[in-house]
C-alpha cells in the first residue's frame, strides 16, 4: 500500500473554467512538473485521485492546477478547502529537503525514547508542531531551536529534548 503525505489544501477556485489554487508547504516554488495526480482523502485512509491536466507556479507556496473533469467554477468550489495528498514517491520528488514538511515519515525521539513517526507537520511563526501517534493518542510535539537536538536525514530521525511531563498529557497515566 502506498503511503500518502499531506502537502496542503485547495484554497480557492480561479477563473471560470474550474482552475484551482493549491496552497502547499513543499518549501519551494513549484509547478509540480511531471506530477500525474493529486489525492483527496474521501474517508479515513481512502484516497481519490484527481488527474492533472496542467499546472503553473503562482508563488513560493501556491500553484495553479487544472484537474481533469473539473470544468466549471462551481465544480472547483466543491473541492475547496479540501486537503491535498501526494504519494510518497511524488512527495519526495517535489518537496524541498530543507522544508519542515520534509520531516514527514521521520521517527521522533525524546533523547533516546522513541515517541513515534511524524505524520503531520504544522508550521507556526516561532516553532513547528509535529503530530505523532504516541501510545495510541495523537500528540503534538513542538520543535524549536531550544528543543531540537539533531536531525539525521540518513536514518530519518529527529531527536528532541522535551520538557519534563509533556508526553504525560497524551497518556491516561
Amino acid at each position: 500500500m502506498s503511503q500518502y503525505f499531506k502537502i496542503g489544501k485547495l484554497a480557492a477556485s480561479h477563473g471560470l473554467h474550474g482552475d484551482l489554487i493549491l496552497h502547499h508547504s513543499l518549501g519551494k516554488k513549484t509547478a509540480l512538473k511531471g506530477l500525474e495526480a493529486i489525492f483527496i482523502e474521501d474517508k479515513k485512509d481512502s484516497f481519490i485521485p484527481y488527474f492533472i491536466e496542467k499546472t503553473s507556479a503562482k508563488s513560493d507556496n501556491e500553484t495553479f492546477l487544472k484537474l481533469e473533469g473539473i470544468v466549471t467554477k462551481e465544480a472547483a468550489r466543491k473541492l475547496t478547502p479540501k486537503e491535498v495528498w501526494l504519494q510518497e514517491i511524488d512527495f519526495i520528488e517535489h518537496s524541498s529537503t530543507s522544508a519542515p514538511i520534509a520531516l514527514l515519515g521521520y521517527k521522533l525521539f525524546d533523547i533516546d525514547q522513541l515517541i513515534g513517526e511524524i505524520v503531520e507537520v504544522i508550521e507556526q511563526p516561532h516553532q513547528i508542531l509535529c503530530t505523532v501517534i504516541y501510545k495510541g493518542n495523537e500528540a503534538l510535539i513542538p520543535i524549536h531551536e531550544e528543543s531540537l537536538k539533531k536531525i539525521d536525514k540518513i536514518k530519518k530521525e529527529v531527536v528532541v529534548d522535551l520538557p519534563e511531563g509533556l508526553l504525560d498529557i497524551y497518556t491516561n497515566a
